[in-house]
């Protein structure tokens, strides 16, 4: 085939951000012009890429499986580049991010400004989301996740730790009493994670003992931002990243529910990315900058 770079990149850009006039905003371009790229690009391949209608673009099965080719078409490009020119110049380009809503908030949006300062030619997609996304087929280039990651698929880099600990809102605690101890718990309202378990898994010290509450919540709620907000609002106590609860407590909108008892370990944080794609200057640069901002933050 005589694939025409740029054509591919236009597909890409089209299938992520899921329509023609987005693309052409993005390029600063008509639509036409992008329209026949894609045109020509079907004409390349001999099947259609993506089925057009008045509700939108979608991918064919043909156009899905190109769509895997075309991200690591151009993943090889970019690294050509960089080991031909034999140094990395200044990082530029998108780079598409996968992170829960919870963590989007605590760690990426705080320093992103930072970080376009120091690299202007970067470019984020950024997917908040709970769920494990599948890295390949939805061109995800890093996803921020905890624990440590199993597939051999993946390189993993740990960019900063987290802790979890309870907390409540002033308002509840006005109405219904401070905890004095892991027993009272049982007597107050709790918001729990209805997506992750593992979550309501509260892990607090006893004497010398670790021990593990498990938290069935009055409320539950299958997003963690969803949680925060929950609780500022005095639905109940739950249990939180610290990263996002301290602002919270300064600003007196929240109060540390038995911090002695259930201040958890540090989890291991850490920036995912598939093999092929750990070494690209962009995603290198958003992963340097991310490890520094934690280690201050």
């Amino acid at each position: 085939m005589n694939l025409q770079l740029d054509d591919v990149t236009l597909f890409v850009r089209v299938a992520t951000l899921g329509s023609l006039s987005a693309a052409a905003r993005e390029r600063n371009a008509p639509v036409s012009q992008i329209s026949r790229s894609l045109a020509r690009l079907e004409t390349t391949c001999g099947v259609r890429l993506m089925h057009r209608n008045t509700h939108g673009l979608s991918l064919t099965d043909e156009g899905d499986a190109f769509l895997a080719q075309a991200r690591r078409m151009l993943d090889i490009g970019a690294e050509m580049q960089v080991e031909l020119s034999g140094k990395i110049g200044a990082p530029s380009g998108w780079v598409r991010l996968s992170v829960s809503a919870v963590l989007a908030q605590a760690v990426i949006a705080p320093g992103l400004a930072g970080l376009y300062e120091r690299h202007p030619g970067l470019q984020l997609d950024i997917s908040a989301d709970d769920r494990i996304v599948d890295m390949a087929r939805e061109g995800i280039d890093v996803a921020i996740r905890t624990g440590t990651p199993s597939s051999d698929t993946v390189v993993a880099r740990q960019i900063g730790v987290l802790t979890r600990s309870l907390y409540a809102a002033p308002a509840y605690l006005a109405l219904h009493g401070m905890p004095a101890s892991v027993e009272d718990l049982a007597n107050h309202r709790l918001v729990s994670n209805s997506a992750s378990p593992a979550l309501n898994e509260w892990t607090y010290t006893d004497g010398r003992k670790t021990e593990v509450y498990t938290a069935r919540g009055s409320t539950r709620v299958d997003n963690t931002a969803a949680l925060v907000a929950l609780v500022q609002a005095g639905v109940g106590i739950s249990r939180m990243v610290d990263l996002v609860a301290r602002p919270l407590v300064r600003s007196g909108l929240l109060v540390p529910v038995l911090p002695d008892s259930f201040a958890s370990p540090p989890v291991p944080m850490y920036a995912v990315m598939l093999r092929e794609r750990h070494r690209l200057p962009k995603v290198r640069a958003c992963i340097d900058y991310w490890a520094e901002w934690m280690g201050t933050a």
